[in-house]
C-alpha cells in the first residue's frame, strides 16, 4: 500500500526541477500561520458599563487606521503603504508592499455615542460604552 508524500520544504528532493517554488507557495498558502500574518490580533473585554477592544497594530500610524460603528458592529481597518524612497541609491530591484486588513466585532449592547479610541505603543484601545438599561424591567400586568 502506498502512502501520500506531501510536497513541502522538507521534501525538496522529490519535487520536479522547476516546480519547487510552486510547491512552497502552495505549502505557505494552506498553512494556518499565513492567516495570522495577514491580519491583526483583537481582544474584547466586557465590563459592566463598557466594552474595551484592544487591537495589536505595531508600526501603524493613526492616519492608517479606520474605525466605524454600524448597528453594533465595530470595524477596525488598516491600510499601510510601505514605500521607502531613497533617490541616492541606484536600485536593480525594489519591492513595495501595500497592506489592507480589517476586523469586525459585534457588540450587542454598544452605544454609538461616546466611543473613545487611543493608539499607544502599537496597541489601539477602543472603549465603547454600553446602552443603559432600565433598572426595573419587570412589569406587573393586570388581568381584565
Amino acid at each position: 500500500m502506498a502512502g501520500l508524500v506531501p510536497f513541502n520544504r522538507k521534501n525538496r528532493e522529490i519535487a520536479p526541477g522547476g516546480f519547487k517554488d510552486f510547491y512552497n507557495m502552495m505549502d505557505d498558502f494552506f498553512t494556518p500561520r499565513s492567516f495570522e500574518r495577514a491580519t491583526f490580533r483583537v481582544d474584547v473585554h466586557d465590563t459592566e458599563k463598557e466594552y474595551i477592544v484592544e487591537a495589536e497594530l505595531p508600526g501603524t500610524e493613526k492616519g492608517q487606521i479606520g474605525l466605524s460603528m454600524d448597528e453594533g458592529r465595530l470595524t477596525i481597518s488598516v491600510n499601510k503603504d510601505e514605500t521607502v524612497e531613497n533617490k541616492e541609491k541606484h536600485y536593480l530591484h525594489k519591492e513595495r508592499r501595500f497592506t489592507s486588513m480589517s476586523r469586525a466585532v459585534h457588540l450587542q449592547e454598544a452605544n454609538p455615542e461616546g466611543i473613545r479610541a487611543k493608539l499607544e505603543n502599537g496597541v489601539l484601545t477602543v472603549t465603547v460604552p454600553k446602552l443603559e438599561k432600565p433598572e426595573d424591567t419587570q412589569k406587573k400586568i393586570e388581568i381584565d
